[in-house]
Formats: C-alpha cells, sequence, structure tokens
C-alpha cells in the first residue's frame, strides 16, 4: 500500500506528516510543522471491529479545519466528536435495557475499545492545545473530548458494578436452591432411618395382619388404601417441600 494515500492526496500538508506515517493508521496521535496541525484520529470503534478506522483532521496555519471524511470547517471536528457522544449515549441506553449477566457483559465489550479510544483522543486534543494555547476551539474540543472520555469511564464502572451485582445475586439464589435441597435430601434420610427397620422385618417375616376386609366387598378396600396412601404421599411431599422461612 502506497504510504501517501493514508492522506488525502489533494492536502498541502508539510510532507514529513506523509512520511510519518506507515501502511496503517496506527495510534491516535498530533503530528505538527510549520504551523499546521495534523489530528490522527480513529473513528468511533464498532463491536469486533478488529483493526481501526482512521481519520484525519488537518487544521492549517491560519486556522481552518479539514477532515478526511466528514468535511471542512469547525463542525467537521464537533460532527467527529457527536459520534462518539452518540455512541456512549447509545451504550448508555443498552445498559439500562439489560436484564441478564449476557446482556451486561455485551455492554462492556462494546464500551471497552469505545472508552480506550476516547482516552486517547482526549490525549491528542491536549497536545492540540499545548500547540496552540490561544486556540478557544482547540480548547472547547479539549474539553468536550474530556466530557465524552469522562462520560465513557462512569458508564463502563457502573455496566461493571451491574454485571458483578447480577453474577453475585445469581450465586446467591443458586445457593438457596441448593440449600433447599440439601434440606429436603436430609428430611427424606430421616424419613427412610425411621421406617427402614420395620420394613426390612416386614419383608423378612411376611408379616401378615388378619383384618377381616380381606374378602369384603372387593376392590372397595384396595381402591380405599390405594386413595388413603396416595393423600399420606401428598401431605408427606408438600411437608418435604416446604420450604424455610
Amino acid at each position: 500500500m502506497d504510504t501517501k494515500s493514508l492522506i488525502p492526496r489533494n492536502w498541502e500538508v508539510p510532507e514529513v506528516f506523509r512520511r510519518r506515517l506507515g501502511n496503517k493508521v496506527g495510534r491516535q496521535r498530533l503530528m505538527s510543522a510549520d504551523g499546521h496541525l495534523l489530528l490522527v484520529l480513529h473513528a468511533p470503534p464498532q463491536p469486533n471491529e478488529l483493526e481501526r478506522q482512521g481519520r484525519f483532521i488537518w487544521r492549517r496555519p491560519d486556522g481552518t479545519w479539514t477532515s478526511s471524511d466528514l468535511g471542512g470547517g469547525p463542525q467537521a471536528v464537533n460532527k467527529h466528536l457527536d459520534q462518539y457522544a452518540d455512541l456512549v449515549q447509545k451504550r448508555d441506553e443498552q445498559e439500562e435495557n439489560a436484564a441478564s449477566v449476557e446482556d451486561y457483559f455485551q455492554v462492556l465489550e462494546a464500551l471497552s475499545p469505545l472508552m480506550r479510544a476516547a482516552r486517547h483522543q482526549h490525549l491528542v486534543f491536549q497536545e492540540a492545545r499545548k500547540e496552540c494555547p490561544e486556540d478557544r476551539e482547540i480548547i472547547n474540543y479539549r474539553d468536550r473530548a474530556y466530557e465524552i472520555e469522562r462520560s465513557a469511564e462512569l458508564l463502563y464502572a457502573e455496566t461493571k458494578h451491574s454485571m458483578d451485582f447480577a453474577v453475585a445475586k445469581r450465586a446467591e439464589e443458586q445457593a438457596e436452591s441448593s440449600r433447599r435441597m440439601a434440606v429436603a435430601a436430609h428430611r427424606l434420610n430421616l424419613l427412610a432411618a425411621f421406617f427402614f427397620p420395620i420394613a426390612t422385618l416386614s419383608s423378612v417375616f411376611a408379616t401378615t395382619l388378619r383384618h377381616g376386609l380381606e374378602t369384603y366387598l372387593p376392590p372397595w378396600p384396595l381402591l380405599a388404601m390405594v386413595a388413603t396412601g396416595l393423600l399420606a404421599g401428598c401431605i408427606l411431599t408438600s411437608f418435604v417441600a416446604k420450604s424455610k422461612r
């Protein structure tokens, strides 16, 4: 790739700017020479974007601004900052609508590169302000870049806190469910231990009690016994499944 193609060919910038650029945009930084400023910035990063899209903003010695893809004039810089501010606002709305750990993780995944880009962008405008300390526009741009960086950092911290709370809440719910299951298993073990000896002895000695219902109106005694057993089973099940308040 021709390195000169990174900067628009019709820009009459100092040749040193073109020589200092490699085949890729690289990190965000400021170049200055002969009163010219070249802001090498990144477009707002998108989720799962492996390579940052470069954006060049050129300030001539007379104070006029030109961008590589957002037009000219001071509004070009404002459009660039607007894109960052709008993306931070979008992530803020996404965080407000998050309802699960997975939702919070998606917000953090998209917010992390945005926060880093906003931080480095603020440093570029801070360097530009040092090069032109009397330019009020650059001071305003620097202050706005700081606000975007701060908003992204606060949103990241809030999202991280919300995700940690959701993880802790889910862990607590799982622990409570495990505790209830352990209590129910303990109750069943007590019942089994209580009735195991008599059940074993009855099986070994084939205990049979004569009650006079063996031949009385069949099969109603058997059905009554089954119904009584089912009712007792329901009562016992409800007792075992009862959660401790």
